[in-house]
């Protein structure tokens, strides 16, 4: 039995008509076990750490780039899914997978910004967030988040 856990990405930006912050999900990544945030969660912050947000590429860009929350989407399962089994693509509706661990990557449009979050679920009604923020705090915080 492994450790579950799901990842979903999420696009969020300001609509001007409905002026308000829209957040949109695109993605729910389910992997079979090492889900805990010393597995799947460093896994994702070595993945997303070196990246940044654009919005239209450059052809003289050489650092790693994610064109929007879709592109970084399509990149996480590239990067993850190396052949049959442990990673699958569910439905952005599903929320129990029987999951222990949950990690959402915001990718705000706007600021171009990525918000990291760290989730322990269980089977427990009530989760708890481990961590909520910058990637780069998630590797400065690791150890008070994992004990």
């Amino acid at each position: 039995m492994g450790t579950r856990s799901l990842t979903h990405v999420f696009e969020t930006y300001f609509d001007s008509e409905k002026d308000e912050k829209v957040s949109k999900k695109l993605l729910t990544m389910y992997r079979q076990y090492d889900g805990y945030p010393s597995g799947m969660g460093m896994d994702l912050v070595n993945f997303l750490k070196d990246g940044i947000v654009v919005n239209g590429i450059s052809v003289n860009e050489t650092r790693k780039v994610f064109n929007g929350a879709g592109c970084l989407s399509a990149q996480l399962v590239a990067h993850f899914k190396t052949g049959s089994g442990g990673i699958y693509i569910q439905s952005i509706n599903d929320v129990d997978c029987w999951q222990d661990y949950e990690y959402n990557i915001i990718v705000d449009f706007d600021s171009k910004e990525i918000i990291f979050e760290c989730i322990r679920t269980g089977f427990e009604e009530n989760n708890e967030i481990l961590f909520s923020g910058n990637i780069h705090d998630f590797e400065k915080q690791f150890e008070e988040i994992v004990s």
